[in-house]
């Protein structure tokens, strides 16, 4: 599955669509942003575009020191796309 956008997002939408699973696991919220990626692997930018606000949006309370949401904040910032969530996520 390594480089293979399309199965790596089939396989994180599972869990995403299957929330009472991992509701209260950290890996539901961390689908959002691995689909995100998945998406952006494939250049479909509008989905990979939605489902990092969404990871932003359910981490927007996290500690700002989480490496692997700061990695998302700066993979949001790099592909252009407005700032607003992320800079919201940083706690300003």
């Amino acid at each position: 599955m390594l480089q293979d956008g399309s199965a790596a997002a089939a396989e994180f939408r599972k869990l995403i669509d299957h929330r009472c699973i991992v509701r209260f696991n950290p890996i539901g919220v961390l689908a959002h942003l691995q689909i995100g990626r998945a998406y952006a692997m494939q250049g479909d930018t509008t989905k990979a575009k939605a489902a990092y606000q969404d990871f932003l949006t359910l981490w927007k309370d996290a500690d700002p020191d989480i490496p692997i949401l700061s990695a998302a904040q700066s993979e949001y910032a790099s592909a252009g796309w407005p700032s607003k969530l992320t800079i919201c996520c940083i706690g300003l």
